[in-house]
């Protein structure tokens, strides 16, 4: 029988296939991942992964809270999303160390299938320009894999970017390291033609910190030109992609209707600002157990239709924040477990390279929690734990090399 990391990188790769074109075969490769991790791993042994077991308990306040739901369907559909919180983090946690040539097989995989999906988001692009471009006057973004969420697909390129950086010492000398660095100048180049905020903001913030990191610890000076020559891609990037060039003036725009004071819910960002106005008026309402997280959309909607009824159905938004979503669903305390779950994986930071990449990631990963319900959505929790899951147990090699633990 192959061994267990073998198996995990079929899975891996199964995943992220199905990440971009079946919700159904992400489900499968992530539970087969899951039950390849832990099949020969005593239930003892999972009690011991006590960051496991604090995630596991603010997602029980989802399920318990059901008991004061009256919006069962709605109550099973956020329960659902939690599910891989149950095999995922002990999946890495029992997931053995990969071999470098396997981490190569990883790394040209997952970027064989983002340049595949940038390119697939691109052909919209080349067949129609003159639409897409007025469609950005507007927001409206290119198409994308996975099911056209440009938030998922835009930071997942990024996190991929961050990735292929990490692992490069780690990669097959040679052809490999030509074509993860292929991959990850086309995946570039894509997220600024895609110009989602996700995406660019993420890059931006990683390029800046690392060459901080060279600057600083590494003593180079190639740190530092990487800072200083940021704003140049970014006035290339407005003179020469149309799509990139449009998104920054809907951004401005954005600027300019929000000291106006626009209520409308039509503008994303202020719309975002909106349901954080609402969400503290809905935690204020039921604090200790929250209105049940089956209730969370019509208790939201009957706020919006007494506070804010101009704005159409469409447009009324669960709070963009996950910490919020959290109380408003099952109330303050389930939201300060889910704090402390959140920050629980920075005890294991050391003054080495794996916990740099891993808290820039964690950072990157924490911002999507403020300004997102990343955790609300399929593709959502995929992509968080994924990658927050993905660079931790690199940490955890990196000193506890024979510890299976992630966060003790």
């Amino acid at each position: 029988m192959p061994d267990k990391s073998r198996i995990a990188l079929i899975c891996i790769l199964g995943m992220f296939a199905g990440f971009l074109v079946s919700r159904v075969a992400l489900s499968v490769a992530m539970f087969l991942f899951g039950i390849n991790a832990i099949r020969d791993v005593s239930p003892r042994e999972w009690l011991k992964q006590k960051w496991w077991l604090l995630g596991l308990s603010w997602v029980a306040f989802y399920a318990v809270s059901g008991f004061w739901s009256e919006n069962m369907h709605e109550w099973g559909l956020h329960l659902q999303t939690k599910l891989p919180f149950l095999l995922l983090p002990l999946a890495f946690a029992f997931q053995p160390r990969f071999s470098d040539r396997q981490i190569t097989v990883l790394t040209l995989g997952l970027g064989a299938m983002l340049v595949a999906a940038a390119m697939y988001s691109v052909s919209f692009f080349l067949l129609d320009p003159e639409y897409y471009i007025q469609e950005y006057h507007i927001a409206h973004m290119l198409p994308t894999l996975p099911g056209k969420d440009y938030i998922r697909s835009s930071l997942t390129m990024a996190l991929f970017i961050i990735w292929c950086v990490y692992a490069w010492p780690r990669l097959a000398p040679g052809k490999a390291r030509i074509a993860a660095g292929i991959a990850v100048g086309i995946l570039v180049v894509y997220l600024h033609v895609l110009a989602a905020k996700s995406g660019l903001v993420s890059l931006y913030f990683f390029m800046v910190a690392y060459g901080l990191y060279i600057t600083v610890a590494r003593r180079k000076i190639a740190g530092l030109i990487m800072i200083v020559s940021l704003p140049f891609v970014g006035f290339l990037a407005m003179r020469a992609i149309p799509t990139f060039r449009e998104r920054m003036h809907f951004i401005d725009f954005t600027y300019f209707m929000l000291k106006r004071g626009d209520a409308s819910g039509n503008i994303g960002d202020i719309a975002r600002i909106m349901s954080y106005k609402l969400a503290f008026v809905a935690i204020a309402g039921h604090p200790v157990g929250g209105v049940g997280a089956g209730d969370m959309k019509d208790e939201i909607d009957k706020l919006y239709a007494a506070r804010y009824p101009q704005v159409p159905e469409h447009g009324r938004l669960l709070p963009h924040n996950q910490a919020l979503i959290v109380a408003i669903g099952c109330g303050i305390p389930a939201m300060l477990l889910f704090i402390a779950w959140v920050a629980a994986p920075l005890a294991r930071l050391r003054r080495n390279r794996q916990s740099f990449f891993f808290f820039i990631v964690w950072l990157i990963l924490l911002l999507q929690l403020m300004i997102e319900p990343v955790l609300e959505v399929q593709f959502g929790v995929f992509v968080y734990l994924f990658f927050l899951l993905l660079q931790l147990g690199e940490l955890r090699n990196s000193h506890e090399p024979e510890n299976p633990g992630v966060v003790e």
